[in-house]
């Protein structure tokens, strides 16, 4: 059976992806800094009849990865798919973002991102097979104002994707990234109603996208047959950014 880990999982695209993975089959792994928010994804999962466990930790302390990786062998066996989905949203002008903003942003982003890949992929690699999607932003491609260090964090999420990607798909292993656009989420109605209001008059789609159209995405990047997929940045943004 396909293990996966899913970070984040409490809530919204985290929520929607490890209930659509548990659908699919897979036995799930789910992970938030809230423990109460990933058990009540689980009961859903179980009450579904899906296989899944969930375990608190935060993904930017190297500890609570590794009790995370733990929990899914336990559990599960050695993880086969992975999606780094853990994150926040802070908004702020640049003028007025504090030191502990900028580096709490990229220890949740990048930092988190790293120490997860990192607790799995040896297995992967000794196994010679794989899947690793990593949650990045379309701001991370285009820029977000008053959201420089979120953009800044999520270009590094997609910049380590392609650099990863290079020097493990050879050997079995694929990696890719998902930049939702506004999706609704608790994270993006978290923004100011200026920020939303603007940025939905920008999208040629004119909406926000949902949750579940994100996990749709990922379940693709997860599966084989998305087997020619490799360092790429899979875009369900409302037409925000077009490639």
């Amino acid at each position: 059976m396909n293990s996966a880990i899913v970070t984040g999982a409490g809530s919204g695209i985290g929520r929607a992806i490890a209930l659509r993975l548990a659908r699919d089959g897979y036995a799930v792994t789910a992970n938030d800094m809230r423990l109460d928010a990933a058990k009540a994804v689980v009961a859903e999962i179980n009450k579904a009849k899906g296989k899944a466990i969930a375990i608190g930790g935060d993904v930017s302390k190297e500890a609570d990865v590794d009790a995370i990786a733990a929990a899914c062998r336990d559990a599960h066996g050695d993880c086969t798919h992975l999606v780094n989905n853990a994150g926040y949203v802070h908004q702020a002008r640049f003028v007025d973002l504090k030191l502990e903003d900028f580096d709490r942003m990229f220890a949740v982003h990048v930092r988190g991102n790293f120490l997860c890949i990192r607790a799995v992929l040896p297995a992967m690699l000794k196994r010679k097979s794989g899947a690793i999607v990593n949650i990045a932003s379309q701001l991370g491609q285009i820029g977000g104002i008053e959201l420089v260090h979120y953009s800044a964090a999520k270009a590094a999420i997609i910049g380590m994707t392609k650099s990863l990607a290079r020097e493990v798909s050879s050997q079995g292993v694929r990696v890719n990234a998902v930049a939702p656009g506004p999706i609704n989420t608790p994270l993006v109605k978290n923004l100011s109603a200026d920020w939303q209001k603007t940025k939905a008059a920008q999208l040629p789609l004119g909406r926000f996208g949902e949750p579940e159209e994100v996990a749709a995405t990922v379940a693709f990047l997860l599966s084989d047959e998305a087997s020619l997929f490799v360092g790429q940045t899979i875009g369900p943004n409302s037409g925000d950014v077009m490639l």
